[in-house]
């Protein structure tokens, strides 16, 4: 665990020391008083129309930038790392596994937006709202259909079956120290077995030729045979939402699902991502109309189909394809944020021991 901390705060020293400077190719363009510019911090994935940016500036006169730091813990870090000397003005990618930490690094500003009105209770954690949720997906196992039906194999109903040896060689999972669904699964496995018994099932799992990647794309297209993946594994952690994407970029050639889930009780993760205004922030008035801008309809249902999750509010209308080919889990893990905070290095420390070790 010391070894990833380090090694994250060295991404983090780096991007920092990446960051655009205030000239030079690839600066960011000087603001001013009448068209200044909005920076929203955030992780490597997150993806935005040209459309959605236009109507955001057309709408404030401002420019607006977006400065990727790398994956979700690596750009948390980053924030956190230039707290004196904000490097945005808006934050986005906290989520659920990183909240607490994200908490008591005390980097956000308090605001009420008048859309967690069209918000569900249940995604808003943070009574002070400095953090506001934006969108939420399920991690969750996946299984390759035609791998499971040529081979007359039953799929797995429970975390345990996957120690079973009929099973053995087929489950590929993410590394929780370099990974957001790697993390979200260890933690899943913590809430499903209890602090007393996850080990158990991570050794057993290792004796059962489970197979660690250290990131999703590696397991899911590199290592799972379902769907666009290219590996012979048919059993991966990936999300809910996932067999909707198959169909989805199938671009009309697949009708049904390449790909299923498996949903057991309190066997999968619901992943909340926030925005928050960082403290410090340059233009904090106009870091209010963005977060507003992206809890709003136009941007919530751009959402589904550019990130693969589900948009926050629920006046959003959700597409076709998820309301044929995803699944809301009927019961996902129960596990706080604070219970996580209080726990996730140890649990990432004792996995790396239990497993790769």
């Amino acid at each position: 665990m010391r070894r990833f901390f380090i090694s994250t705060l060295l991404l983090a020293v780096v991007l920092a020391g990446c960051a655009p400077s205030a000239s030079g190719p690839g600066a960011l363009p000087t603001a001013t008083a009448e068209h200044p510019t909005l920076v929203l911090m955030t992780h490597d994935s997150f993806n935005i129309s040209d459309s959605l940016i236009k109507q955001f500036e057309q709408e404030t006169g401002a420019t607006f930038k977006v400065l990727r730091a790398g994956d979700a813990g690596a750009a948390l870090n980053q924030a956190i790392l230039s707290k004196d000397n904000p490097l945005a003005d808006v934050f986005f990618g906290v989520d659920n596994t990183f909240f607490g930490r994200a908490i008591q690094a005390d980097i956000f500003e308090s605001y009420d937006s008048p859309k967690l009105a069209e918000i569900p209770d249940e995604l808003d954690l943070d009574s002070q709202h400095r953090l506001l949720p934006v969108d939420f997906g399920y991690v969750c196992l996946n299984y390759d259909k035609a791998y499971f039906a040529e081979k007359g194999l039953d799929v797995p109903q429970r975390l345990e079956d996957l120690t079973r040896p009929e099973y053995k060689g087929l489950l590929v999972v993410e590394n929780p120290a370099t990974s957001s669904p790697g993390l979200a699964f260890l933690i899943t496995t913590v809430a499903y077995f209890g602090e007393d018994g996850y080990l158990n099932f991570w050794q057993k799992l290792r004796e059962n030729d489970v197979y660690v990647t250290d990131g999703w794309e590696d397991a899911y297209y590199g290592q799972f045979s379902g769907g666009s993946g290219k590996g012979t594994r048919p059993l991966v952690v990936s999300y809910a939402t996932s067999p909707a994407a198959e169909v989805y970029f199938s671009e009309g050639k697949l009708k049904e699902a390449p790909t299923g889930n498996i949903l057991p009780e309190g066997g999968s993760f619901r992943q909340i991502e926030f925005v928050g205004i960082l403290k410090g922030a340059k233009h904090p008035d106009l870091a209010r109309k963005w977060v507003d801008f992206m809890l709003s309809r136009p941007f919530q249902e751009y959402i589904p189909l550019q990130m693969f999750v589900y948009p926050a509010n629920e006046t959003a209308a959700l597409p076709e394809v998820f309301q044929k080919f995803a699944q809301v889990p009927s019961a996902p893990a129960k596990i706080t944020p604070e219970e996580i905070d209080a726990g996730r290095e140890r649990w990432i420390d004792a996995w790396t021991k239990v497993v790769l070790h």
